[in-house]
């Protein structure tokens, strides 16, 4: 069930049948399941491929459905609430906006994507390293150009799909003595490539549908048509890219924390003591009430920060607020959900205790919050928020 009010009949039937597909192709007991093993489900990334699903974010020229960023988040949510992992990895699988800034030609442009559209092809990106964070600019990964080719040495850690990935867009240094704005580029390294490998698999607390990796590239060689757009503007199209993404993916938080509101109110109705049902009780009654405000608060923000992406206006302060306030009121939902249920809620039997585990990455990841309070505050200051190290 669409909860978006202003969804559109087709918003609302696209997303309806995304959800379908995946109640159908994912019940609980296989997300138990593929959750305990920390396993992407491939089969089911296929089944929306053949729906169409992967052609969202594909303009229609290339053969894609060329979707607003809306429609895709209202379709996102509903994925989300039935697993947030899997809508993550999902939503970083499909996106293909660097690929084509890449320096291909069109026509292998063209075969990406249509791997892309068959559901055969992944995509992830390569940012954060082990001593490069939230501090972005600390990166050390470098990319050398000799001839018609770039030579990457480096280390990436915590990338999403970095297990399952088709190809990587890798955020490294051409330039050190210009610093970041000027010395960094991005680049397309696809897997298989001699020197990229996958180092370790991350063993995570949650979203764990969602499979994480260290990459390492040792002597990596790249043709340099793989640039993606001019040499020495990776960290400002990350960044760009960095503050809508601080929007867009809170879809899944809110995705997680409506399926918590759900089950909660579910039980509440159906589990009794004293002689009435709980959600008769005032106490948890009002609990619950608050967990349902929470909700209508967080689903207003989120959209309102994809209505001004999809309208070409700067996000401002609304790209860290969103994250900030999205990602911390999900997890408290979350928090209440499990307290809604008692003694059933900390066991994982019972769905809350994989959501509130599912929850806490998204207050961490794409900048944490901490991060994300201090470049509002500089930007309130009226200082240069991208200058975050003195």
């Amino acid at each position: 069930m669409v909860h978006y009010a202003f969804a559109t009949q087709e918003q609302r039937e696209l997303a309806d049948n995304a959800r379908k597909i995946m109640e159908k192709e994912l019940p609980p007991e296989r997300r138990a399941q593929l959750d305990r093993e920390g396993r992407f489900p491939m089969d089911v990334l296929k089944k929306l491929a053949e729906a169409g699903y992967f052609g969202m974010e594909i303009p229609e020229e290339y053969g894609g459905l060329g979707f607003d960023v809306k429609t895709r988040s209202i379709i996102l949510e509903e994925i989300a609430q039935v697993d947030a992992g899997f809508s993550f990895s999902f939503e970083g699988a499909s996106k293909i906006e660097n690929l084509l800034r890449t320096n291909l030609p069109r026509a292998e442009k063209q075969k990406w994507l249509d791997r892309t559209l068959a559901g055969d092809c992944i995509g992830a990106f390569a940012m954060t390293e082990p001593n490069a964070g939230s501090d972005a600019a600390a990166i050390r990964t470098t990319a050398v150009r000799d001839g018609d080719e770039y030579v990457l040495n480096g280390t990436k850690c915590f990338i999403t799909n970095g297990p399952i990935c088709d190809y990587v867009m890798v955020v490294a240094v051409t330039d050190k003595e210009k610093g970041p704005r000027g010395g960094f580029s991005m680049f397309m390294v696809e897997r298989g490539n001699p020197g990229f490998t996958v180092s370790k698999h991350e063993d995570k607390m949650g979203i764990r549908l969602s499979e994480t990796a260290e990459l390492v590239f040792d002597n990596c060689r790249i043709p340099a048509s793989h640039l993606v757009g001019k040499e020495g503007d990776g960290f400002g199209a990350s960044m760009d890219e960095l503050a809508a993404v601080r929007v867009t993916c809170m879809i899944n938080a809110l995705g997680i924390a409506q399926a918590a509101l759900d089950y909660a109110v579910k039980y509440a109705k159906e589990r009794r003591t004293f002689g009435k049902r709980i959600i008769d009780h005032q106490g948890l009654g009002f609990l619950i009430a608050e967990m349902q405000t929470k909700v209508d608060a967080m689903r207003a923000l989120v959209y309102y920060g994809i209505d001004m992406i999809d309208q070409g206006i700067p996000l401002g302060t609304i790209s860290s607020a969103t994250k900030i306030f999205v990602s911390e009121t999900a997890m408290q939902v979350c928090v209440d959900a499990v307290q809604v249920l008692g003694g059933y809620g900390y066991m994982r039997e019972y769905p809350v205790e994989k959501l509130m585990r599912d929850i806490k990455i998204f207050s961490i990841f794409d900048g944490t919050n901490q991060i994300q309070r201090q470049i509002l505050q500089k930007m309130l200051a009226g200082k240069d928020p991208l200058k975050v190290r003195k």
